[in-house]
């Protein structure tokens, strides 16, 4: 979340803000024309919800866009003071740590180090730099998507278009502003960062999101979603505003399936202090596709004893099984994967279903860093400027794939304690549509004393896998790499090794603890095969002037 911490501006402080964001809210309501709805009342439901249940929301705007290459830049012309974002809210959560039972082997780990077989990048380029697009914020919380010819990467506050045969840059980088010009309201005028694209593979369009406030304060209650009406980035876009709540939205992440767009959020109280749960929402794919007015359809917020989830986003040519819901796994706050089906039905609402489907066990670990935010160290800085390793939900993307032998992956990770250092928890979900749901495998990957974290998975036609994440240690200053295994490796294992795709020359300083909230990695539509990965670094220790980096690689 991009968003002024209260010692550079007291305007976007939540104390401040709130007394009046609640009696102005009403008013902006009215003025604006805007309809929502309080999910407050709904903590208290269970996991099960169906029918009733069901809440309907619309798109309070949608128009379509002037060629975002014609478009002038809307970002800010006056200077703004360097500000990192607030620490992110911490989830309360009651799980029970336990000696890490899924760690990789360490004899295949020891080899795999010593002679890595992973290919290094094809291509390796710089990506956004600070201070993104009159920004001048930290983090970046950087990803991008590939699509037929392109490469995209978004970051706060802009977005770039790269050639992605030659990393030439297309357009950019511009503002996430220009995106939304002469859109007005939130979407145009307070866009507040937590933006992600994705490439929709099927339709062969790029989706951009970001979140935005009413007034340019907190909470933050809208999803600003754009479609493109082709596959060049550079084009017209379908855009859309929607109000998801009257409570604060954070951490928004989009994925593709063929009947909607779906969408998970961390709910919070309208000051930020209190955790309402992780919610589900749906939008209607094929009326935004089409640039018509859309519908979208969510449940009440699971409650607080819930940790948050992501959903399935669609890799490959081949689709799911027809009708198959989208699901959705929660982090394993109990010692299980909750897996979750939304099924949505936008002719007839009452039909839409969100259920909890399995549970299947998941390995212990030891969760990072349970009561800070600061607990990743980097080379030449001290206790205080050590980096948040976000170790209490999935990391950014779970991809799904269908095989053509009918079998069904569903891949994701989060970040858990190991030996002391950081490690990436990665599994691998079979039969998530239709049962038994089993974990196929998973493993720890902490093959050293390095400190792993912020990474990203998918896996490719083949079935095999890349997981890019960051590394740094007290010796090294953070680095870009990753680590990936064959369909025919060893089951749990990353065996493959791992490959530096850059080295950072620098550490970050004096910005509290706030390193991205993601990073992505991404899978070529065209040969699916080849993986883009994109993510931060520093060129030299400092409090902002984060770099980023994009690189691709398939295996051979």
């Amino acid at each position: 979340m991009k968003k002024t911490s209260p010692s550079q501006s007291a305007f976007f402080n939540p104390r401040v803000l709130l007394g009046f964001v609640l009696c102005s809210l009403g008013l902006l309501l009215a003025l604006l024309g805007f309809s929502g709805y309080s999910s407050s009342s709904a903590l208290a439901q269970a996991a099960n919800q169906a029918g009733s249940d069901a809440i309907v929301g619309a798109s309070y705007h949608n128009d379509v866009s002037p060629a975002l290459r014609d478009v002038q830049q809307g970002w800010p012309l006056v200077f703004k003071e360097q500000h990192e974002a607030n620490p992110n809210p911490q989830i309360p959560n009651q799980h029970q740590d336990s000696p890490d039972a899924a760690v990789q082997n360490p004899d295949i780990s020891a080899r795999a180090l010593l002679a890595p077989t992973i290919p290094g990048p094809i291509l390796n380029f710089k990506g956004i730099p600070y201070p993104g697009v009159g920004c001048n914020c930290a983090p970046p919380d950087t990803n991008g998507s590939v699509g037929s010819t392109q490469f995209v990467q978004i970051v706060n506050e802009g977005y770039q278009v790269f050639d992605k045969a030659t990393g030439a840059s297309i357009l950019g980088p511009n503002s996430i502003v220009s995106v939304w010009s002469g859109f007005g309201g939130a979407c145009e005028l307070h866009g507040f960062g937590d933006p992600t694209v994705v490439f929709d593979k099927s339709a062969r369009r790029w989706v951009i999101t970001e979140f935005a406030s009413r007034n340019g304060g907190f909470p933050i209650t809208d999803e600003c979603i754009a479609v493109s009406t082709s596959d060049d980035a550079t084009g017209t876009y379908n855009r859309y505003g929607f109000h998801l709540s009257n409570q604060f939205i954070d951490y928004p992440h989009l994925a593709v399936w063929p009947d909607a767009y779906y969408l998970s959020i961390n709910l919070f109280n309208s000051s930020g202090t209190a955790f309402l749960g992780p919610q589900p929402f749906a939008f209607d794919r094929a009326m935004m596709l089409a640039g018509q007015p859309a519908t979208f359809i969510t449940f009440p917020p699971l409650g607080s004893n819930h940790a948050p989830f992501l959903p399935a986003d669609l890799d490959g040519k081949k689709k799911p099984p027809a009708g198959a819901p989208n699901t959705y796994v929660e982090w394993p706050v109990t010692g299980v994967y909750n897996v979750y089906h939304f099924h949505v039905d936008f002719v007839t609402p009452t039909n839409s279903t969100f259920t909890l489907f399995a549970t299947p066990a998941a390995a212990g670990f030891t969760r990072l860093c349970p009561t800070t935010r600061d607990c990743v160290p980097e080379s030449g800085v001290g206790v205080g400027n050590r980096l948040d390793g976000i170790g209490d939900r999935l990391m950014y993307r779970l991809a799904y794939r269908t095989f053509r032998d009918g079998h069904e992956s569903l891949v994701g990770n989060y970040t858990v304690k190991s030996n002391n250092v950081a490690g990436i928890r990665w599994f691998e979900l079979r039969g998530v549509t239709a049962g038994p749901v089993t974990v196929f495998q998973e493993s720890t990957y902490q093959p050293d004393t390095d400190w792993r974290w912020m990474g990203s998975i998918a896996i490719d036609k083949l079935g095999n896998m890349a997981l890019g994440f960051s590394a740094s240690s007290p010796l090294i200053h953070p680095q870009i790499r990753w680590a990936g295994r064959l369909a025919t490796d060893p089951l749990n294992t990353l065996a493959q090794g791992e490959a530096h795709v850059f080295d950072g020359a620098g550490s970050q300083t004096d910005t509290v603890n706030r390193w991205g909230d993601y990073s992505s990695m991404a899978i070529d539509p065209v040969d699916d095969r080849t993986f883009w990965y994109t993510t931060e670094y520093y060129d030299t220790n400092s409090s902002f002037n984060w770099r980023t980096r994009i690189g691709n690689f398939r295996f051979p």
